[in-house]
C-alpha cells in the first residue's frame, strides 16, 4: 500500500490524495453510528462518527483486516457545520480508533440519511495484501 503525492503538492491533513494497493478487497455498506443492537447511543456528530469508525473496524476484523488496510472512505454528514465544529473530537476519535493511517477520503454533506437519527454514514474500502 502506498500513498500517492505528486511532487510539489502539499501533504493533505487527515487523509491521502490517493492510495495504491494490491490484494483482497473488502467493501462495506454505508455504516452508521449505532451500536450492535442498532441503537444510537450518541446524539452528537462526533459521537456517531466515532461509533461508525468502531463499527467499520469490527466489520473488517471479520475478514482478518484492520484499520491499517483502509484505502478509501466516503463520509456523508447531515450537517457540514456540525462536522466542522467537531473536528477536534472527530480527530481524537480517529487517532484512537484508526491510528495514524490516512486513506483517501471524501466527505459530503447530504440532506438526510436513511436512518432518521443518523448524522453520519461512512462507506469503506479496504485492501489486504496477500
Amino acid at each position: 500500500m502506498k500513498a500517492l503525492l505528486p511532487p510539489g503538492w502539499p501533504r493533505p491533513k487527515g487523509y491521502s490524495n490517493a492510495i495504491s494497493a494490491r490484494g483482497r478487497t473488502i467493501y462495506t455498506a454505508g455504516v452508521v453510528g449505532w451500536d450492535a443492537n442498532e441503537h444510537f447511543t450518541s446524539n452528537t456528530l462526533s459521537g456517531q462518527f466515532a461509533q461508525a469508525l468502531e463499527n467499520i473496524v469490527a466489520i473488517l476484523a471479520e475478514d482478518g483486516a484492520g484499520p491499517e488496510h483502509l484505502v478509501r472512505l466516503t463520509c456523508y454528514v447531515t450537517s457540514i457545520e456540525a462536522y466542522r465544529a467537531s473536528l477536534a473530537e472527530v480527530g481524537a476519535a480517529w487517532k484512537r480508533i484508526i491510528g495514524r493511517h490516512y486513506p483517501a477520503m471524501a466527505l459530503v454533506a447530504v440532506v438526510a440519511l436513511v436512518e432518521p437519527q443518523a448524522m453520519v454514514e461512512i462507506e469503506a474500502t479496504a485492501v489486504v495484501e496477500e
